[in-house]
């Protein structure tokens, strides 16, 4: 993709399959090193697959939000705004990240963004708090030019709107500054832009609809294309998935790598390393290989 380009079809799911789904497997192997005990364990109701589908199914949704930040302030951009750099510090030196932050050369607007507006007390208050606590920095840098606005992409939740109401109402009237909570549609009604919100909603639909049903977990269905993404997890990493034996006992690695194609391509890959660390991942890769595929 050209920087610059206008969004579209092909931009917009490129940067949804950039977020979700580059890197996933490398990253899926990183967490077993990591955490294992996420996966692994007796006392779990499901099977290794479906315990990795639904770490999958849940990462997607995480990186489904860091999507769509980058899909607003590509289309913020669009609509002739200039973006700014979202990270700020505040009286502590402490930094604060912002979802949006961008002008018009008159007014300056930053965003404070989720998916959806289910959150529990807890994370709603703390939702609230964070937004001041950047709203107080940017009003010290823009006093009344400045514009805050809470979002939430999902119209068909507003479990805590009328919460929101009531504290931005609070904030706008203590810093004389004007505040706005917008849910779907509304944020791009606010800028007259509706038919952006209208593009989104075609194009978001027809992505999903060329999605399959679940995510495919079998490393070993392309091992080529598996073996370039996995290779440059960190030795350290690779040492704590090769010494769990339970990983293997358990039979997550075998879910992973269904028939043992990628593992020995990351064999070899070891050995032509000629170091002392990769010749010992080598001897230990070589003992799984023996031991969970020679009949494979």
């Amino acid at each position: 993709m050209l920087k610059g380009e206008k969004m579209d079809y092909n931009k917009f799911c490129g940067i949804l399959n950039k977020h979700i789904f580059e890197g996933e497997k490398r990253d899926l192997l990183k967490k077993l090193a990591e955490r294992p005990e996420r996966f692994i364990g007796l006392f779990r109701p499901t099977k290794p697959g479906a315990k990795i589908l639904q770490h999958l199914l849940q990462s997607h949704e995480i990186r489904f939000g860091d999507a769509i930040e980058e899909l607003i302030t590509e289309i913020i951009a669009d609509l002739g705004y200039r973006n700014l750099p979202k990270t700020i510090r505040d009286s502590n030196d402490e930094i604060l990240s912002l979802d949006q932050y961008f002008t018009n050369d008159s007014r300056y607007y930053f965003i404070e963004q989720k998916v959806r507006d289910d959150h529990d007390s807890t994370k709603k208050r703390g939702q609230i708090n964070n937004f001041k606590k950047k709203l107080e920095v940017l009003h010290n840098l823009h006093r009344n030019n400045l514009v805050g606005i809470m979002y939430f992409i999902d119209p068909d939740l507003t479990k805590n709107k009328n919460f929101y109401v009531e504290k931005l109402g609070d904030f706008s009237e203590f810093y004389g500054v004007e505040l706005r909570l917008f849910y779907g549609k509304e944020l791009f009604e606010y800028f007259d832009k509706p038919q952006v919100w209208d593009n989104i909603i075609q194009w978001l639909t027809r992505w999903k609809n060329e999605l399959p049903d679940l995510p495919e977990i079998n490393f070993d269905e392309d091992p080529e294309e598996s073996f370039e993404e996995i290779r440059e997890l960190e030795i350290r990493h690779w040492r704590k998935i090769l010494e769990n034996d339970t990983l293997w006992s358990e039979e997550i690695m075998q879910v992973l790598f269904r028939t043992g194609e990628t593992l020995r391509l990351v064999s070899n890959y070891f050995r032509e390393q000629h170091s002392t660390p990769y010749r010992s991942l080598e001897k230990l890769l070589r003992e799984k290989l023996s031991k969970y595929y020679e009949n494979r």
